[in-house]
This record gives structure tokens, sequence and C-alpha cells, in this order.
């Protein structure tokens, strides 16, 4: 749980889940299908990072026509871009993150390469301790038994695929945790940032409530981030020289010419579908829930790549598999507890925010 600043508003209780939160929720699922296209890229022949980086943030642009409706129609013609970031602060903090998650996609391409879907998921899912750590660092987030449970069964999986790694594996095995810890820290850093000024009211005593986040404004967020990261991304290329490379690796590609701009326009659709949902869920919801959900691509990756990419289910890998599961359904029933709790809990000066509550469009 993460409780509020001294800007933020306090609430009595936990929303229901709006509609918003459970679309959101399902499109941050689709992340395990991202994961299997960055796999496949690798395993037909894809032998540039910067590509398969590119995939992870680079479809932004398909959000701007739905943006530019957005705002037309809840601000009766579009008062710009100030009226849902009115801090330049807010918007360059926002660039940065952007630029992070970058790196953490570029790291986590890194992994992709030597490592197998079904190991580099089990890594990836352990970005929820990374997250829970960072938001109780920065995000006044208070720690249950549940919790901290969670937070070690989710370094146990890694630590059990981390006894077999060798050689090239092991260096997966480092760069997918560093993912993991990059992407940890950006999703609570991005909460503390939409959080702080929300709803402030200069020369008041009290702070007003304010209105339910807007849609309009988690698109706008993704898109700013996007642009960021695909920045660095297009740094990256124009360095490396992928840029002329990528015809050649077109025709030399194993699903062909036309399989090779087919896979990376669903990558891309997939990816930013996912990332859209995961801003949506930190906006309307905590960076944990949305960490919560990405750590539940887990066995859905897992089940994509033995179906798909004919991958070996071996002892380790189950293992590990189980352990991180145990994880996270230690965390979600430790979750369910507090609710509970909070529910008969009397009003006190200082609550923790809700889990979820309800955005508007």
């Amino acid at each position: 749980m993460v409780a509020n600043n001294s800007n933020s508003v306090q609430h009595t209780g936990r929303a229901p889940a709006s509609p918003l939160v459970t679309l959101s929720a399902c499109l941050v699922l689709l992340s395990a299908g991202g994961s299997l296209v960055i796999r496949v890229y690798f395993v037909h022949g894809g032998p540039h990072l910067w590509v398969s980086t590119m995939m992870q943030v680079g479809g932004w642009p398909l959000l701007l026509p739905i943006w530019a409706s957005l705002l037309l129609l809840r601000d009766g013609g579009g008062a710009g871009i100030s009226v849902h970031l009115r801090s330049p602060h807010r918007a360059g903090f926002l660039a940065v993150f952007g630029a992070c998650f970058a790196i953490a996609c570029f790291a986590y391409s890194l992994g992709s390469q030597s490592l197998p879907l079904s190991t580099s998921a089990v890594l990836q899912a352990t970005q929820l301790a990374f997250n829970a750590i960072f938001a109780f660092l920065f995000a006044g987030l208070r720690f249950t038994p549940f919790s901290v449970n969670a937070v070690v069964l989710l370094s146990m999986g890694p630590a059990v695929l981390g006894a077999q790694a060798r050689g090239r594996n092991w260096a997966g095995f480092v760069e997918c945790l560093t993912s993991a810890a990059v992407l940890g820290l950006v999703l609570p850093l991005v909460q503390v940032t939409m959080s702080r000024g929300h709803g402030r009211r200069s020369g008041a005593a009290e702070t007003a409530p304010p209105p339910p986040p807007s849609f309009a404004m988690v698109v706008q967020m993704q898109v700013l981030m996007g642009a960021a990261a695909t920045a660095v991304c297009l740094v990256g290329m124009a360095v490396s020289k992928t840029f002329q490379a990528v015809p050649e690796e077109a025709g030399e590609f194993g699903l062909g010419e036309t399989g090779y701009y087919l896979l990376l326009v669903v990558g891309a659709i997939s990816w930013q579908l996912s990332n859209l949902g995961v801003m949506a869920l930190i906006v309307c919801s905590s960076s944990l829930l949305a960490g919560i959900m990405i750590a539940l691509f887990l066995p859905l990756s897992d089940v994509l790549a033995v179906i798909f990419l004919h991958e070996k289910m071996d002892g380790l890998k189950a293992i590990a598999l189980v352990v991180s599961l145990w994880g996270f359904v230690s965390y979600l029933y430790g979750e369910s507890l507090e609710k509970k709790m909070e529910a008969g809990e009397k009003e006190a000066e200082s609550i923790c925010s809700p889990l979820i509550v309800p955005c508007d469009f």
C-alpha cells in the first residue's frame, strides 16, 4: 500500500475497480505476447538489439489519434497539453523515465537474446520485488509479512535459475535482472511524480478532492514517455548503424521479408497496448498493481514458449516458476487481508491510498 504525502488526497476506503482498470489489467497481459515476439525475432536470426528494443517502445504514434480524439471530446475542441500535465517539471520527469524505460527494454533484449523465454519471464517477474522495495523508499509503501514473503520468494526463483547459469547464460541472467530492477524503479517514480501536486490548491487550508484521473492524461503520459524512449533507441540505432542493416536483415530473416516486417508491427502494437495498460494502472491505482499484472504474465509466457517455441520445462525452471507464483499469490492474499482490515477501521488522520480509484474518460 502507498501512503499519501502532504499534498495527496485522503480516502476512506477502496473503491471498486472501474472498467478502465479492468481493461488496463488485461492490456498489461499482452506483454506475454510481446515477449514471445521478441524471442521469435532472435530465434529466427534477428541480431540487432536496438530493433527489438524499438519494438517495445516505438509504437506510441498509434496513440496520437486516440489522444487527439479524447482531447476533443473532453475539452470541447481541446485546450492543449497543459490541461493535463500543467507542470513542465512533471513532463520533464516523465521524459527521463521514458529514457530509463528504454534502458530497461534494451537490457531485456540483451537477456532475451541468450536466454529461453521461459527463463527470461521468471527473471522479469522479479520486478515486483524491486517495485516493492523502491515503493517503500520513495512512495511510502508499508511492508506486511505477506509482502516481505512475496519479495523473498520472488528473489528465490531467479536464485534457482542462477544456480545453473553458465557462460553466456550468466550474462543473460544478469541482464534480465537489470531490466527488472530498472523497471521496478521507474514504476514507483512515475506514481510519485503524478501524485505530487495532483489536486493542489494554493492558499487553501485543505486540499480539495481532485477530479478522477483522465484517460486522456494516461494516453498523454504514454506518448511522452514513448517518444523519449524512442529518441534513445534512434540514437542507439544511429551509433550502431542499425538503420543500414535492416533491409539486409529482413531479406535474410528466417520467416521471410514479409514475416520480418509483420513481426515488427505485431510486436510494436502488442508492447504499446501493454505499456498503455501499465500507465493506466499507475494513474488509476498504484505502481504495485501494475507490477502485479506484469508479474502475472509469467505463466502465460511459459505456456507460449512451450507451445510456439517448443522450449523444455526442466526441473529447475519448474521449481523457479512454482516459487515465483507462490510469491505472487502470497502478495495478492496479503492485499486481500489488508482490504478487509481497512474496511472495518475508522477514518484516520492519514491513511493509505486506495489500491484502485475510478478513472473517467
